[in-house]
């Protein structure tokens, strides 16, 4: 069987691989090999501007070559390693080998091949490419994705600031609100989960086998290693990595960053949950309506249905990416003495994990773009409704002291369908200031929301 889009066995790169075409070159495999190519292309460089008698500084057409392969680098490249680690086994060395291998005819290259790889630890390498990938996967896909929501939900709280909109506490009937305040109150948690996922510092490190420097220190036991690698990860492309330096580490990087991002991305989603099961239900309600999209098919059998599908589709991508991003939160950081090999295979699924979050984002804003306010449907729901103004008259009663205000007011509501004409005599026969009348009596449901269209305006 051929690998296609009808035989992928991840919907990732099956159903919804078109989708995800800006995270791939990112977290695939080839991704990470291009990485690789990157950190050790890098490492070599930089050993060569330290000063050692045994490996002289580059020239210009020497470095513009070695950064030319990572520039340059391209699927037939993982192929050509791929096919190496057929015979080596092991994914790194035959990094290393295809390096060295691109070294022929170039005589000043040949003479440092030995300086590939020099000192490094398979995790040195692997654990910065990691990095670069969850940094770009970051910045380029994850956050864009975010910002895209936060886009549209500032955009609807402002166009829908002042839309009075009944509440719904514990599915009943409560105090109105506005559509508008409703999208701000979900803007303002998802901001501050995108800055926390910006705000992640993406570590490095690049210390040897258990994170000693051993190797280093027999080659050139008075060279500073410490500060020399410090300085390949913290200096900005090209010269380094760009990334924030980890000092102390056993053989791998201890992925605590990794969980605070995974974390983060995590209760993003969780907010993203929230927004998809509301919507989902004010569409249920009337609320919304959803513009068509020709030759779309709601159900195969009742052909006047138009499905919240896109709202469906996010909550349940949002579901599988917090599945896993939470087992690699967990997992990552935890690592049997100086080394065991659990998490290599587990890191291979963080594009996965970032892949669902990604088509959720994109479902959801699908899904939020096809909305169309239902405004008579909410009006009547207001109109409907009109026992919410217990709370005010009751507020307002305990202002002048009218005993047992709440009780009055309950005894006059609940569980009972009430009208304006049962509320407005009620008002009139209280013993409050006429003004206070006056001002009950013009209050109705879609009045009473407070500051919220003041607050949705602000957002």
């Amino acid at each position: 069987m051929s690998l296609s889009t009808i035989t992928a066995l991840s919907p990732l790169d099956g159903r919804y691989a078109s989708k995800l075409a800006p995270l791939r070159p990112i977290m695939s495999e080839h991704g990470y090999m291009h990485r690789r190519v990157q950190v050790e292309v890098t490492w070599f460089i930089a050993l060569s501007d330290a000063g050692f008698a045994e490996f002289k500084p580059l020239s210009v057409g020497a470095r513009a070559y070695l950064l030319g392969l990572v520039k340059n680098f391209s699927e037939a490249d993982s192929a050509a390693i791929k096919e190496i680690e057929k015979t080596t086994n092991h994914d790194v060395k035959a990094v290393e080998y295809w390096i060295k291998s691109k070294f022929e005819a170039r005589p000043e290259l040949e003479k440092a091949a030995e300086f590939v790889h020099f000192a490094c630890t398979s995790e040195d390498i692997n654990n910065t490419s990691h990095a670069l990938q969850l940094r770009s996967g970051r910045d380029q896909v994850v956050l864009p994705g975010l910002d895209r929501i936060v886009l549209k939900l500032r955009e609807m709280a402002h166009l829908y600031a002042d839309v009075p909109m009944l509440s719904r506490t514990h599915g009943q009937t409560a105090s109105p609100t506005t559509v508008g305040k409703e999208m701000a109150n979900v803007l303002m948690r998802l901001q501050g989960a995108v800055e926390r996922i910006a705000a992640v510092k993406i570590m490095g490190k690049m210390n040897g086998a258990v994170g000693n420097y051993n190797a280093h220190l027999s080659a050139w036991p008075e060279f500073d290693w410490e500060a020399f690698s410090r300085r390949v990860i913290e200096t900005h492309e090209p010269d380094g990595l760009g990334l924030t330096f980890q000092p102390y580490s056993i053989q791998i990087e201890p992925h605590d960053y990794m969980a605070e991002l995974f974390d983060a991305v995590a209760r993003a989603n969780t907010i993203l949950v929230d927004l998809s099961r509301d919507i989902w239900g004010y569409v249920s309600l009337g609320y919304f309506k959803q513009r068509l999209k020709a030759g779309e098919i709601g159900s195969s059998t009742m052909p006047h249905k138009v499905n919240p599908i896109d709202f469906e589709n996010a909550e349940g991508n949002l579901g599988l990416a917090n599945a896993l991003l939470r087992h690699l939160s967990e997992k990552l950081p935890v690592s049997r003495w100086q080394r065991d090999l659990t998490d290599s295979t587990v890191l291979r699924n963080i594009g996965v994990a970032l892949g669902y979050a990604t088509l959720a984002y994109t479902s959801l804003l699908t899904g939020l773009n096809k909305l169309e306010l239902n405004e008579e449907a909410l009006a009547a729901d207001l109109d409907a409704s009109w026992e919410v103004l217990a709370e005010p008259i009751q507020t307002v009663m305990r202002r002048y002291g009218v005993q047992g205000a709440y009780e009055k007011l309950k005894e006059v509501t609940r569980g009972k369908t009430v009208t304006a004409e049962a509320l407005h005599g009620l008002i009139r026969s209280l013993d409050i200031p006429e003004a206070e009348k006056t001002r009950l009596l013009a209050m109705t449901p879609a009045s009473y929301v407070g500051k919220a269209a003041e607050l949705a305006r602000r957002v």
